[in-house]
């Protein structure tokens, strides 16, 4: 499974319940509205330093993991 298509459903969803367009998310992340779209489209070409900006409005982050470790 691709990482972008659960990351960009997580994102889409939880903007959605607190009730944020994409326009006053990215305002409220501190990303530009490019960043906040690119994601929720699940593009793979993207500064995760800005999308951990993103995911710290929930809480999460990403971090980098040995692929050993994600088929065990």
């Amino acid at each position: 499974m691709h990482i972008m298509r659960p990351l960009a459903q997580f994102v889409k969803e939880r903007r959605k319940e607190v009730n944020l367009t994409q326009e006053e998310f990215a305002e409220r992340t501190g990303v530009a509205l490019t960043v906040v779209r690119k994601i929720e489209q699940g593009k793979t070409n993207l500064n995760m330093d800005k999308v951990n900006l993103v995911l710290r409005m929930f809480g999460h982050k990403l971090a980098p993991v040995k692929s050993k470790n994600l088929t065990e």
